[in-house]
């Protein structure tokens, strides 16, 4: 995200410009040869224009040339043949040159002598030099030597071309120290009230793209010229070589007449581009600030500031999009629009569920259902809030396991928030028993508060208590409310007071009824005390005192 935000301004430029490229392509048909234009060809060997041909009828220009330069090369390649054999013969209207055989490399006619001002037949003897002195340098290109010396040479302009690369990198590592270290002893951050507006930092980052800009453009530079060079060493790509230039300036003359054309309105979307980039920098600062806390304001919690700002951007970019959309090259064009309305059709397909987990992620931030750390149950699930995000929001059980819950859910059902108010007041935990009507209920209280009282890990306050729940057909129901202080320790201390609550019913010789009671015992159902440490419990130490571990401890 970093490189992308740092080379967004350049992905745009060329973005705009591209589109406009494609926009003036479909406003501005190709232009056709006018009526008495005469279209030609040329016959190219190795790269070289022998010389330009005309069509014949519906013998285009581009296939009469392509055969000649077939022709040409066969006799090239044919060893017995030699080049000085090659001869005109004139036959009526036309010239032919022939390679002593009885098809002739090149027939020229009076309209092709007309196409360079001059007669055939002195047409022909040009081209009967020109075909000789190809044919010579054809055959030479491609001698063992001369093949060594071009890979010579081109290996010569890799090695070259690596060792100024090289240069460059070291001296751009350089000058770019250099500027840094100078940049930080000078340039101090521009600060309005409590927030940065403009940080050394951002400065120095500047100053770093633009000198990896300018050192990224010497490397190409080189990187075209060895491409160049090396191609122009071997006959099978000299044509590649004098080509390269032309595919590379080409679409960059198009897309420069693009720009010139579409100028006004690509200067417009380059100056709303940075007025919306900076709008957007201010805000990102401010609400930064806001979370902080280094400003504030009434009713308004330093929590909602990331949301906030995502909203606000939201508003601010959708703006842009609008005001932009009249000034984009093409934006009133059939594929622009064919376009538009495809997406718009996949976004409202697909978006429904997107857009509601989005609006349920924000509607609980605001309604402050949950904060990161807090300790949350869902259903069935207990956990520590470690995540909140747009869409989902992520849990963290007893048990180390990770529950990813969309927020749609959460919004549609009721959560459970332990850490709220439990920061102020106390979390309450409570736990029942059912005790038959024979044990006074006096007895059950106290031995219910001696159980919270030897139980480790409860706060202090407030005290704990006894509610008797209510009178069932064959017992009383119980339940003991113990303060606690951290929520993560709930499933621990609720072991721990039901571990104190079975040894104190039994040494107490108290029966805890079960939900399937169907008569009273002879003897009561209970554990002597003689019996509690049964293989393979060990007895404790008298001194040792049990201890529930705290948040993040293994017990």
């Amino acid at each position: 995200m970093i490189v992308l935000r740092r080379f967004l301004p350049f992905v745009l430029a060329l973005g705009l410009a591209a589109w406009s490229g494609v926009a003036l392509a479909q406003e501005a048909p190709r232009r056709e040869p006018l009526d008495d234009e005469v279209v030609t060809a040329p016959v190219v060997v190795d790269g070289v224009t022998l010389l330009r041909l005309r069509g014949a009828g519906a013998y285009t220009a581009e296939r009469r040339a392509a055969a000649v330069a077939r022709r040409f090369i066969e006799a090239a390649e044919d060893p017995s043949f030699n080049p000085a054999a090659l001869r005109i013969v004139e036959t009526g209207n036309e010239s032919r040159l022939m390679a002593g055989g009885s098809t002739p490399i090149l027939r020229l006619f009076d309209a092709d002598g007309a196409v360079e001002a001059l007669d055939r037949k002195a047409l022909a003897k040009v081209a009967l030099e020109t075909f000789r002195k190809a044919m010579v340098a054809y055959r030479a290109a491609r001698t063992q030597g001369a093949l060594l010396g071009s890979a010579g040479r081109a290996v010569l302009a890799f090695l070259l071309a690596a060792l100024a690369g090289f240069a460059v990198l070291r001296l751009g590592r350089g000058i770019e120290r250099r500027l840094q270290s100078r940049l930080r002893e000078r340039v101090h951050a521009v600060a309005i009230q409590s927030f940065e507006v403009l940080r050394a930092e951002q400065l120095l980052t500047v100053v770093r793209d633009l000198v990896r800009l300018g050192k990224g453009i010497v490397l190409a530079l080189i990187g075209y010229l060895f491409l160049q060079y090396a191609l122009a060493q071997f006959p099978w790509t000299r044509a590649a070589a004098d080509r390269l230039g032309e595919w590379i300036v080409n679409p960059l003359r198009l897309l420069g007449g693009s720009l010139v054309e579409h100028l006004p309105d690509l200067i417009f979307l380059l100056v709303l581009y940075f007025v919306v980039r900076g709008v957007l920098r201010l805000l990102r600062l401010f609400f930064d600030a806001v979370g902080r806390g280094d400003v504030s304001f009434e009713h308004f919690d330093s929590d909602w500031a990331d949301p906030t700002y995502k909203l606000v951007r939201l508003a601010v970019i959708a703006l842009g999009i609008v005001i932009a959309y009249p000034y984009i090259p093409g934006s009133s064009s059939e594929a622009f629009k064919g376009i538009s309305i495809f997406f718009g059709v996949l976004v409202s397909l697909g978006a429904s569920s997107i857009v509601g987990n989005a609006i349920a992620g924000f509607t609980m931030i605001y309604r402050r259902a949950f904060r990161e750390g807090d300790m949350v149950r869902y259903g069935d699930i207990l956990g520590r809030v470690t995540k909140v995000r747009l869409m989902v929001t992520h849990l963290r059980t007893p048990k180390n396991e990770e529950v990813v819950l969309p927020n749609s859910k959460l919004l549609a059902d009721e959560i459970v928030n332990y850490t709220t108010l439990a920061q102020d007041h106390g979390l309450i935990l409570h736990t029942q028993v059912n005790i038959g009507y024979g044990t006074p209920w006096r007895q059950v209280e106290a031995m219910l508060l001696e159980a919270a009282r030897r139980t480790p890990g409860l706060a202090a306050e407030p005290p704990p208590y006894v509610l008797l729940k209510s009178l069932g057909e064959f017992a009383v129901t119980y339940e003991i409310n113990v303060p606690c202080a951290d929520p993560p320790l709930m499933p621990r201390l609720y072991a721990e007071l039901h571990r104190r609550i079975l040894d104190v019913f039994n040494e107490y010789g108290v029966q805890i009824m079960t939900p399937a009671y169907e008569g009273d015992p002879e003897q009561p159902k209970v554990v002597a005390n003689e019996e509690w440490y049964r293989a393979p419990a060990a007895r404790p130490e008298p001194e040792a005192v049990p201890a529930v571990p705290r948040a993040g401890e293994r017990p």
